[in-house]
């Protein structure tokens, strides 16, 4: 019977996968925001008895990850008035066989690392795999708005690995880390709607083209 840390962990991975195989945007908004939520309540779930440092943790993960930066997100493909990623550079069926290559390779990673035996087992393997999905996702793609859902993919991963170390980093730190998310994803809508302005369109080929 698996625990609930490792139903968290296959959920993500299962969120990693919805933003690789979907065109529409606002799928790969939702699935983010899903994958906040769970990152949200993992802390909670790692947690041998609920501390206020992994309360807050969660409180502000789920506050930020699942709630301000999807909210932001779908306000930004409202007024760039773009619904698909329609010209991806990799397509669909070959960004799933991405992933599922990036899902193993994490596992035969992790299976190499010197973790704790306590550990759990699921985390750093997860963490790695939606790295690497980020940042297939952040290369593959075209539109601006779906390579931002790529960062903040990536970001997730790296925030997964943190926890495996959650009662020795300190809160500010974590907090610095996620303000960190915040700031990158609203430096990247400005240059989401500097694009559309500019070319009717939000296609990051034309970041090449952009001028003071």
């Amino acid at each position: 019977m698996r625990t609930a840390p490792e139903v968290l962990l296959l959920l993500v991975v299962l969120t990693d996968f919805a933003v690789l195989g979907t065109t529409r945007l606002s799928t790969c908004i939702r699935a983010v925001a899903v994958q906040g939520l769970l990152l949200g309540l993992l802390p909670l779930a790692f947690a041998q008895h609920v501390s206020l440092h992994a309360g807050a943790l969660a409180v502000g993960t789920v506050a930020l990850k699942a709630l301000i930066l999807p909210s932001f997100l779908f306000w930004a493909i409202r007024e760039a008035a773009v619904r698909r990623e329609v010209e991806p550079v990799v397509g669909y069926i070959a960004s799933l066989l991405l992933g599922a290559v990036a899902l193993a390779l994490a596992f035969a990673i992790a299976a190499r690392l010197p973790l704790p035996e306590s550990q759990q087992e699921l985390l750093v393997p997860v963490s790695l795999a939606t790295v690497m999905i980020g940042f297939i996702v952040l290369t593959s793609r075209r539109k601006a708005l779906t390579q931002v859902v790529g960062y903040l993919l990536l970001e997730n991963g790296i925030y997964l690995f943190g926890l495996t170390r959650t009662e020795s980093v300190p809160f500010l730190l974590e907090l610095g880390v996620l303000l960190d998310v915040f700031v990158g994803v609203f430096i990247m809508g400005i240059v989401v709607f500097h694009i559309n302005r500019e070319f009717d369109s939000i296609d990051s080929a034309h970041l090449a083209e952009l001028t003071d």
